[in-house]
């Protein structure tokens, strides 16, 4: 149907041109000269078989000019379904914004020459693209800070009365399969709403899909605790659908959510951390708040501890507390398996943890 309404109208333009053609023929000097068409009945001739023959002609190359329209139609279409909703939409202002600055600039300039129609054409042209792509590949930027405003002003009540508008969290693909997270949600010392990004859920599901059982279980579990969070906790979870083309590392896509969202990253990647402190990204690491709670145990404190293998020293026992920590027992290695108490000599604070050394109380109170 489109392709006969699209022939039709290049034939009645092909007649159109032939008519308008006919009459610029005949108001020429060299036709107006001969005697043969100052009758007007060869003149009117004239310009029907004008009319009849550029009709014919864009008659008969309508279908190739028809096929060209719908392949154009075609790209550009497989091409906007490609780009998101909000990408379009703000190419489309971008490019409206640049038409405006640059009709404005031309305006300054009115020069009557070829040259300079020329000019301002190829400059309305690059303004155009340039605005269209600026707020193309920023709309994120954009939308972000018309957000933050509008919530700034519905909350400007609030923080009068001692409110104050909470950061979302973005949560990393490790710290999902850690677990923890949900637990720490539900003791509700994390607030605000918790962003989950697309990317990141479309790695879990390349972890989950994976060949290898260790990763496999790794990301069914991330899965798992994700739709935990969701039904069980009362909080608010957000899943970001947009994306950052340009970026490709999933890392530095969560720096730039965090960055557009004015919000902080939820990690235990230490690499993750410094990259994020050295682009002064906030970050909440889990690793650090475990660290942070655990029970602080001073020297010379006595403890009852069960001395479970041999350290790589001589002599060296090894015990752990119920969070984890790592205690060292200066000749502690006869005691495995046995339940002793000793007393505290140091602590040492480590990026891994903590780890505590001590002397087995006996042996202090026998030297």
């Amino acid at each position: 149907m489109l392709k006969n309404i699209l022939r039709g109208l290049f034939t009645i333009i092909g007649l159109i041109l032939g008519y308008l053609i006919g009459g610029m023929l005949l108001s020429t000097k060299y036709l107006g000269d001969l005697n043969y068409f100052k009758n007007g009945i060869q003149g009117i001739i004239l310009v029907i078989f004008s009319t009849l023959v550029f009709g014919v002609i864009l008659f008969l190359l309508s279908p190739v000019l028809v096929s060209l329209i719908m392949k154009f139609m075609d790209y550009v279409e497989k091409s906007t379904q490609k780009m998101p909703t909000s990408q379009i939409i703000f190419g489309t202002g971008g490019a409206i914004i640049g038409l405006v600055i640059a009709s404005l600039v031309a305006g300054l300039f009115k020069y009557q020459s070829p040259i300079w129609n020329i000019i301002a054409v190829i400059f309305t042209v690059i303004m155009a693209a340039l605005g269209a792509d600026f707020c193309a590949r920023k709309r994120d930027e954009i939308q972000s800070f018309f957000t933050s405003t509008k919530k700034s002003n519905g909350y400007k009540d609030k923080k009068a009365k001692g409110f104050t508008n909470e950061n979302p969290k973005v949560l990393d693909t490790s710290v999902i399969i850690d677990g923890r997270i949900f637990d720490i949600c539900q003791t509700g010392f994390v607030e605000g709403p918790l962003v989950i990004p697309t990317f990141v859920l479309e790695e879990l599901r390349h972890i989950a899909d994976s060949s290898d059982g260790l990763k496999r279980n790794r990301g069914r579990r991330g899965l798992d605790i994700l739709n935990k969070i969701q039904k069980e906790l009362n909080i608010e979870v957000e899943i970001w659908e947009k994306d950052f083309p340009e970026i490709a590392e999933v890392d530095s896509k969560l720096l730039k959510l965090a960055q557009v969202l004015n919000g902080k990253v939820i990690t235990n990647d230490f690499n993750l951390n410094k990259v994020a402190e050295f682009q002064g990204v906030p970050v909440l690491n889990i690793n650090e708040l475990a660290n942070a709670v655990k029970p602080v145990v001073l020297p010379g404190e006595e403890m009852k501890i069960q001395v479970m293998k041999d350290g790589k020293e001589s002599g060296q026992g090894i015990a752990y507390l119920d969070d984890g920590t790592m205690i060292v027992v200066e000749g502690g290695r006869r005691y495995i398996g046995e339940n002793i108490v000793v007393i505290v000599t140091s602590v040492l604070q480590t990026a891994a943890g903590r780890m505590i050394f001590a002397k087995n109380k006996d042996s202090l109170v026998k030297s």
